[in-house]
């Protein structure tokens, strides 16, 4: 019999935005963390001897790994928080980094009390990066009565400062989200025919609509300040700096944020049973996620994303939903290309969807919230389901560099086809079904662009150019650096380099492989 098994119901969601950036304001994530929890259980409207009730019930803690501090144990810190004496018994749960971790959270959570092991369970996440930058700056790391840190905090978090450890893309100063994420665009710009110019408009239109939904969000971080236009976004300034091609700083997500979010979820029978009003349920409908090579340079291509389409059509599917019967979808965007390829994969126009695809306004102007994002989607789609006249969304969570996915459906009203919540991901941990091209880590001769970036300094200069290439003799791939000025020149220029010819060879040492427009150059 399905009606037997427990229907998962997201019961209360909290936010909390810390917007001042003074030391003496500097509150830990875990604190964020454990306000956003307490504004979820006020969430659910219950009565105070009712919310305890409630409270004292929480058997599952999962929390998304934080960028801003190492904490030794920070599930068991939040539960402490919380007052919970039975915490031995919890199940606590802290992930991997990972921007795909809120939804894959809120899916693990939801089959626990579907599958009877769990009654009442937390998803949480924050970050508190604004402050910790502050801190930093004034020289106070680590910051006056935060936890004591697993490990010594030198400096703040950053994806761009980890280490990349010692492969072909680390060599050629490719692998940090802010220079992969731009290959996918200009390779997906080259796919659909559009030139550099319409390209770059089409991304400026897409976040200046992303700024005005973020404008009028009270819990993002760019609330209440004008939103900056298509023009602004477009265009480079000493504001508004190039990162990389073709990609200015307004394009790129904005981590230095102070942001927490969490989520309650229980049953139907516990929700009834604590007198929590049905207007507040948001059921949980399904969930699926998998992940591609974590190796950018093993991908299939670079204008599609096979994770991004999978992960969204099997959490449809395990949800016994079509496209058109979701409303609203949140889909990430630490960068346009991630929308834009989820809006390729649905059909939908890039500008002009047909329904909204993000509640937030982006990481740009909603704020980054280091891997916790989608946390935000999760509440803001609660709310929005909640109030009508929208009955079904979809959040699309993505991570690394285009390299995890996790997509999570969630309704006003229980499963149409009265099945229960599916008991396991739909979906392989990798995708191993779609092998890209063989790579040759030194290559030599003449060869094709088949994408392409190019790195800004501080000042707006451009610094190194980095081309994932072809070899015309057999095909392989390799990624190599511009091999001199004239090539790095015009890999900046309006025209149209993917699919150009040129010629890469070795460098002396053998390390890095040099690409040029010349041959000539390549003789010197």
């Amino acid at each position: 019999m399905h009606h037997q098994r427990p229907v998962p119901v997201i019961i209360g969601v909290g936010d909390i935005k810390n917007s001042s950036r003074k030391l003496e304001d500097a509150v830990e994530p875990a604190q964020l963390m454990f306000q956003a929890i307490s504004a979820a259980i006020d969430d659910t409207q219950l009565t105070a001897l009712k919310s305890s009730k409630l409270k004292s019930s929480i058997d599952s803690i999962n929390v998304v790994r934080t960028w801003t501090w190492p904490y030794p144990d920070l599930p068991n810190l939040l539960a402490r928080k919380l007052d919970l004496d039975h915490f031995n018994a919890l199940h606590k749960f802290y992930s991997d980094h990972g921007g795909d971790k809120p939804a894959k959270l809120l899916d693990l959570a939801a089959r626990k009390i579907s599958l009877g092991q769990s009654k009442v369970a937390v998803v949480t996440g924050g970050e508190a990066l604004a402050s910790l930058t502050a801190c930093a700056k004034a020289k106070k790391l680590p910051p006056p009565g935060w936890t004591k840190p697993e490990e010594e905090v030198k400096t703040v978090f950053s994806p761009t400062g980890r280490n990349l450890g010692d492969n072909v893309g680390s060599i050629h100063n490719l692998g940090a989200p802010i220079s992969v994420y731009p290959l996918y665009e200009n390779a997906l710009r080259a796919h659909r025919h559009q030139s550099i110019k319409e390209n770059n408009n089409e991304s400026a239109e897409l976040y200046a609509r992303f700024a005005q939904v973020a404008s009028k969000n009270p819990y993002a971080w760019n609330y209440d300040t004008p939103a900056a236009t298509e023009h602004f976004i477009g265009t480079p300034s000493q504001q508004n700096r190039m990162i990389c091609f073709p990609y200015t700083l307004l394009m790129n997500a904005f981590n230095t944020v102070n942001l927490a979010a969490a989520c309650i979820l229980t049953s139907t029978q516990y929700a009834e049973e604590l007198g929590i009003p049905k207007s507040q349920w948001i059921y949980l409908l399904g969930g699926a996620g998998t992940r591609d090579s974590d190796n950018f340079w093993d991908r299939p291509n670079y204008h599609t994303s096979p994770s991004i389409s999978r992960s969204i059509d099997a959490a449809m599917k395990v949800s016994s939903l079509s496209k058109d019967q979701v409303d609203l979808f949140d889909i990430y965007s630490c960068f346009p290309i991630v929308p834009k390829l989820a809006c390729a994969h649905l059909g939908f126009s890039i500008t002009n969807p047909p329904k909204p695809i993000t509640l937030l306004g982006g990481l740009t102007s909603f704020g980054g919230a280091g891997n916790n994002y989608s946390m935000h989607a999760i509440t803001a789609m609660t709310r929005a389901l909640r109030h009508g006249p929208s009955t079904t969304g979809l959040i699309l969570a993505n991570g690394g560099v285009l390299t995890y996915q996790h997509a999570v459906c969630l309704s006003s009203k229980p499963r149409a086809d009265g099945k229960p919540y599916p008991d396991h991901n739909p979906l392989p941990l990798v995708l191993d079904d779609v092998p890209g091209p063989p790579v040759e880590a030194q290559a030599e001769g003449e060869a094709v662009i088949e994408t392409y970036t190019v790195s800004f300094s501080r000042t707006g200069k451009p610094e190194q150019g980095h081309i994932v290439g072809r070899l015309k003799g057999n095909g392989h791939r390799f990624l190599a650096n511009d091999g001199d000025e004239a090539t790095l020149l015009q890999l900046c220029g309006v025209k149209e380099m993917i699919g150009r010819i040129g010629w890469v060879r070795s460098e002396f040492n053998g390390k890095r492989n040099l690409f040029y427009f010349t041959e000539s150059g390549v003789k010197l």
